[in-house]
């Protein structure tokens, strides 16, 4: 039996890693949309942040960046806007997200 040098494990756990995170996201989705229909807002704001942390966390083993992801997010964001998005239109919502994520650097 061939062993692992550490390069190769490395690789391996990445991989794992990565379908473990991918894991992690789907399931966290599903329970979303179960929890929604009990309205229990301690649990789904638990599991909303759970959702991004896993988003954040898959990137950074995909190999971005998570300052990456934020200019990627604040880009599309304005391209958004820029583009009038329904969400936008009706609620202003990404115009407050934008704001929000300025406040935070």
């Amino acid at each position: 039996m061939k062993k692992f040098n550490s390069v190769e494990g490395s690789i391996t756990k990445n991989l794992k890693i990565i379908e473990w995170l991918k894991t992690e996201l789907l399931s966290n989705i599903s329970l979303l949309f179960k929890v929604m229909i009990k309205q229990n807002e301690i649990k789904i704001l638990e599991i909303l942040t759970n959702i991004i942390m896993s988003t954040y966390l898959l990137a950074k083993r995909l190999g971005y960046s998570f300052d990456q992801v934020d200019r990627r997010l604040e880009k599309q964001i304005e391209n958004n806007i820029n583009n009038k998005h329904q969400i936008e239109v009706w609620y202003g919502d990404l115009s407050e997200f934008s704001e929000h994520l300025k406040e935070r650097r």
